[in-house]
């Protein structure tokens, strides 16, 4: 059985300029702005825009891609996570802030476990959390 586990994170940069770290070309620019939450970023196949505590490595691909509404998904496909659940999408979704400058980065993690032993992926939304805070001060201080 699918379960959802989601967050939100106020954002300075605005929600066009916020997505476009993960779906445009600056996506292979984040581990530069988060050393410390990425190691790196590298395309496999394809083409541009189409964890805990220790080094966790994930496969992924762009499910899908509305930027008419901010969003985009992505399903694991291979890597740690994939040794603890059958599957895992993420979704973002970014937001403007109502009546104010700025935005509201919105995060969905559908997710099944391969057992009732293996932990939801809380440690995977504050570390979700913690790169978009990143992000927005980089593109902020712009």
């Amino acid at each position: 059985m699918a379960r959802i586990l989601e967050t939100t994170v106020e954002l300075k940069s605005s929600p066009g300029k916020f997505l476009d770290m993960f779906v445009g070309k600056q996506q292979f620019e984040v581990s530069s702005i988060c050393p410390s939450y990425i190691q790196g970023c590298e395309l496999r196949e394809g083409e541009m825009g189409q964890v805990d505590g220790e080094a966790k490595m994930i496969m992924e691909i762009i499910d899908s891609i509305d930027l008419e509404n901010n969003q985009v998904t992505f399903k694991v496909l291979d890597g740690d996570l994939m040794k603890e659940y059958t599957l895992f999408l993420i979704t973002l979704q970014v937001t403007s802030k109502e009546g104010g400058v700025g935005s509201v980065a919105h995060w969905h993690f559908q997710y099944v476990k391969i057992n009732e032993k293996v932990a939801d992926p809380e440690s995977l939304l504050q570390f979700a959390v913690e790169v978009s805070k990143e992000i927005d001060a980089h593109l902020f201080s712009w």
